[in-house]
C-alpha cells in the first residue's frame, strides 16, 4: 500500500518523468498535471498530501496555484520548484501560499528525496496532532462533566473537613502542654496556644498559616532563641527510629522534658515541652538540705574530736610563753603556735556553724579592708614554705562599714587563698587579694595565676564533699562552707575561669543600707 498521495505539476514532460523516477524509491502514489488548470481539477479527485509545483507556467504561475492548493486542501504540504532567477518568486511564495520548502533547479535527488520525506512527516504530524486536539476536546468535555458531578461531593466532604479540622484545633489548643508538629529541619508546621504564648514576640506570623515549605520558623528559634538545633534534642533519634524518644533541654535558664512522638511516613513528628524547671530545682534543694544534714553530724563529732586536742596544744603554748629565759626565737614559735591552734578552733567553729546559720548577736559592723588585712597576715605565715608564690594585696581605700560576722568572711577569704595556691603550677605563681565597691556592694576577690577550673566541673564546686583534689589533700568541705556564710550574709560568689590562665573568685557583700548612710 503507497505510504502517501503526492501530485506533480509541471508544463515541462521531461521534469516530470525525472522526478517521479527519482520519488519512485520512495513508494508514494504519485499524479501528475502538465499546468495550474489540470492541477486543480486532480485535486478534486485526488486530495493529495504533498504538492510540487514549478514556479514558472503557462496561464496561472507556481505561486498562485499553491495559494488556491491552500485555500482547497488546507493540510496539503507545499513544495514550489524555482529556477537561479526566481527570488522575487521565493519571496512573493512566502507571503501568499505558506510554501513548506523549496527545491531549487537542477535539484540534488537525494536533496529531493528527503525534501518530500519531510513533507510527508510534517503532514502526517499535522494530522496527528489534529486528533490529539480532538481526543483532548472529547476528554476536557468529559472532564467538565466529571467535575461538575464532584462539586456537590466535594462541598459536602470541604463542610465535614472543616467541622473535623475545627474539633481538633480546639483539642490540640486545650491541652496546657506546649505541642508542636515539627518537621525534620525543624521547621514548626503546627502548634498549640501553649507553644505559641511560650513562643511569644519571636512568633512572626500565625503558625497555621505557613505553608508546608515554609521552614523560616524553626523550633529552636522560636522557644530559645537559638540559631543552632538544641544539644540533645530527640527528634532526629525519633524520625530515624520510628519510635518516640525523649530527652532534657537546658535553655535560657529552664529545663524541659521533650518528648518526640513521629508520623508514620510523614517525616515530622509531635513534639511536647514540659517546663520541669521548678521539679529540678526542689529536687536539687532537697538533696543540699540532706548534703547540709549530714554536714552538720559530721562538723559535730570532728568538733567533740578536734576540740579535746587543740584546747591542750593551746594550754602548753601559752604555759610555755610564761617561762623565764625564753629566747625571742623561741617565742615568735610558741606565738604561732598559738595563732594556728586558735585558728583551728575557728576552722572548727565555722563546721559548725556551716550547719547552722549564724545568730543575728554575732554580728557586728566591720572593715572589710581589716578583715582582708588580717587574712593576709594570717595566710602569709603558710606562704613561708613556698618561696615561689608571691601574694598581692590591692585594698579600696574608703569602704564603707558592713554588718556580719568578720570572723567568718576571714575563714571564707582564707578558703579561696588556699585553693587558689593549690591550684598554682610547682613553678610558683601570684596570689591576689582584692577588696572594692560596685553599686550598693563591696567585694572582694580572690584571684590565682594557676590551671584553671574544667567546665565540667564548675556546676559542682560548691557540693558539699566535691573535690578535685588527690586523696589525704581535701575534703571538698572548703567551698561548701564559704558558699553557706556568704549565703547567711545575703551575699553571693561570682566564678570566672579559664584553663591555663587561672581563676578568680569574687564574693559580693551587700551594704546595709542604715550604714550606708552614715557620715
Amino acid at each position: 500500500m503507497p505510504r502517501g498521495r503526492l501530485l506533480l505539476v509541471d508544463d515541462e514532460e521531461y521534469i516530470l518523468k525525472s522526478i517521479r523516477r527519482v520519488l519512485r524509491r520512495g513508494d508514494w502514489q504519485i499524479e501528475t498535471a502538465s499546468d495550474a488548470e489540470e492541477g486543480l481539477k486532480a485535486l478534486e479527485r485526488f486530495t493529495p498530501e504533498v504538492v510540487i509545483s514549478d514556479f514558472r507556467m503557462p496561464g496561472m504561475n507556481g505561486v498562485e496555484f499553491l495559494s488556491r492548493v491552500k485555500a482547497q486542501v488546507p493540510r496539503a504540504q507545499r513544495i514550489m520548484l524555482t529556477g537561479q532567477a526566481d527570488q522575487q518568486a521565493i519571496e512573493e511564495a512566502i507571503n501568499r501560499s505558506e510554501i513548506f520548502r523549496f527545491i531549487s533547479k537542477p535539484w540534488n535527488d537525494s536533496h529531493l528525496v528527503l525534501t518530500v520525506k519531510s513533507a510527508f512527516e510534517q503532514y502526517a504530524l499535522q494530522a496527528e496532532n489534529e486528533r490529539l486536539l480532538r481526543v483532548t476536546q472529547q476528554q476536557n468535555e468529559e472532564l467538565r462533566r466529571l467535575n461538575a458531578e464532584l462539586e456537590t461531593r466535594v462541598a459536602l466532604r470541604t463542610h465535614l473537613l472543616s467541622q473535623a479540622k475545627r474539633e481538633w484545633e480546639l483539642s490540640f489548643d486545650s491541652i496546657e502542654t506546649p505541642l508542636a508538629v515539627v518537621r525534620r529541619d525543624f521547621g514548626v508546621r503546627r502548634a498549640n496556644r501553649a507553644y505559641t504564648d511560650l513562643a511569644g514576640e519571636r512568633l512572626k506570623e500565625p503558625l497555621s498559616e505557613l505553608s508546608e515549605e515554609g521552614a523560616e520558623q524553626l523550633c529552636h528559634k522560636l522557644l530559645f532563641d537559638r540559631d543552632t538545633p538544641c544539644p540533645g534534642c530527640p527528634l532526629p533519634e525519633a524520625l530515624h527510629s520510628g519510635k518516640g524518644a525523649r530527652a532534657e533541654i537546658s535553655q535560657r535558664g529552664r529545663t524541659y522534658a521533650m518528648a518526640a512522638y513521629p508520623l508514620t511516613t510523614e517525616g515530622r513528628a509531635v513534639c511536647s515541652y514540659r517546663d520541669i524547671s521548678d521539679e529540678r530545682e526542689m529536687t536539687r534543694r532537697l538533696i543540699d538540705t540532706e548534703k547540709m544534714a549530714a554536714v552538720g553530724q559530721l562538723a559535730g563529732g570532728v568538733a567533740h574530736e578536734i576540740n579535746n586536742p587543740l584546747g591542750g596544744i593551746l594550754a602548753f603554748a601559752q604555759l610555755m610563753k610564761r617561762d623565764e629565759g625564753r629566747n625571742a626565737s623561741d617565742l615568735e614559735s610558741l606565738d604561732l603556735i598559738e595563732e594556728s591552734a586558735l585558728r583551728c578552733k575557728r576552722i572548727v567553729e565555722s563546721l559548725l556553724k556551716f550547719s547552722r546559720h549564724s545568730r543575728t548577736e554575732d554580728r557586728r559592723a566591720f572593715q572589710l579592708n581589716k578583715c582582708a588585712e588580717d587574712s593576709a597576715v594570717l595566710f602569709g605565715a603558710q606562704l613561708k614554705a613556698y618561696s615561689k608564690v608571691r601574694l598581692e594585696l590591692r585594698l579600696a581605700p574608703e569602704l564603707p562599714e558592713l554588718f556580719g560576722d568578720p570572723s567568718q568572711l576571714s575563714q571564707v577569704m582564707l578558703n579561696l587563698l588556699q585553693n587558689g595556691l593549690h591550684a598554682l603550677p610547682a613553678e610558683g605563681g601570684v596570689l591576689c587579694l582584692e577588696t572594692g565597691k560596685e553599686g550598693d556592694r563591696c567585694y572582694f576577690r580572690v584571684a590565682d595565676t594557676g590551671t584553671g577550673i574544667e567546665e565540667r566541673y564548675l556546676g559542682h564546686i560548691f557540693e558539699p564533699s566535691f573535690t578535685t583534689k588527690p586523696p589525704g589533700q581535701g575534703t571538698g568541705l572548703g567551698l561548701s562552707i564559704a558558699y553557706r556564710i556568704v549565703e547567711d550574709h545575703g551575699g553571693i560568689i561570682k566564678v570566672d575561669t579559664q584553663m591555663g590562665e587561672g581563676s578568680r573568685f569574687t564574693v559580693y557583700i551587700p551594704i546595709p543600707l542604715q550604714l550606708e548612710r552614715l557620715p
